[in-house]
């Protein structure tokens, strides 16, 4: 069985989307446990739908790195599926997930976007940008139209693998400035150790449309801790977050 780690801070709606997902397309008693960075009050109401679920209160908002290693630590199974909360999960998402797990492996299950993205492999279908607009059940019909062999592009969120892999590289670093690119941090450590980074196209809904839910002012810090976090990143790997675009490697001139 795998042990799913949410993050979350103040979008319950989408996350009251993400756990109706998980609980009723897994077909096996999965570990959930979120981990709520700040705002637990208005996150309980939607956690109390879900007595099945594992909440780790931080109280005070700590950030999404320390919020992620919280969740990883307090996993109990081996491995280990770190998602957003504005992930939507596809039917059967275990079954279809564990035959791909194995030791020195990371696993990216592939998403749909609504808009294009950055990630070539990424599928793009507007299947809704809002949660009011999406419908859960043909999602689920129309993500299972969708095939193709795994492949080794991948590096990208969400992400499964083995809880002590996750540790040995050091887990999300929470030195960082923001959420920014810390998980290209993550990605480019687990390429560095010798880590598989493997893509199967078993298709997760991500609504990637945070920056529409924030106010002008919200996206202007937003944007300015974003350069920070890149400066960070390049203080630290003495060159800039790049990716391959064919592999989305971030393992580049090392």
């Amino acid at each position: 069985m795998i042990s799913v780690i949410i993050p979350t801070y103040k979008e319950p709606k989408y996350l009251d989307l993400c756990l109706k997902s998980i609980f009723e397309g897994q077909d096996n008693a999965n570990e959930v446990i979120v981990v709520v960075d700040g705002f637990y009050e208005l996150n309980k109401p939607t956690l109390d739908k879900y007595p099945d679920v594992n909440v780790l209160d931080l109280g005070d908002n700590q950030g999404l790195s320390v919020a992620t290693n919280w969740g990883v630590y307090n996993a109990t199974n081996d491995y280990i599926l770190v998602v957003n909360d504005d992930n939507v999960f596809p039917k059967h998402w275990d079954t279809k997930l564990e035959p791909h797990l194995r030791k020195g492996r990371v696993v990216s299950p592939n998403q749909i976007e609504p808009s294009p993205s950055m990630f070539k492999q990424f599928h793009i279908k507007n299947l809704g940008e809002t949660v009011e607009e999406f419908d859960l059940y043909k999602f689920w019909e129309y993500e299972e139209t969708l095939s193709k062999n795994p492949d080794a592009s991948g590096s990208t969120l969400p992400f499964a693998m083995y809880k002590y892999d996750y540790l040995a590289v050091g887990g999300w670093d929470i030195m960082y400035p923001s959420p920014h690119v810390v998980d290209w941090d993550f990605f480019l450590k687990c390429e560095y150790f010798g880590l598989e980074m493997l893509r199967v196209y078993k298709h997760f809904y991500h609504f990637a449309s945070i920056s529409t839910r924030k106010t002008s002012e919200q996206n202007l810090q937003s944007n300015q801790k974003e350069q920070l976090a890149h400066q960070f990143f390049t203080n630290k790997w003495d060159k800039p977050a790049q990716h391959n675009p064919q592999n989305n490697s971030k393992l580049l001139d090392f």
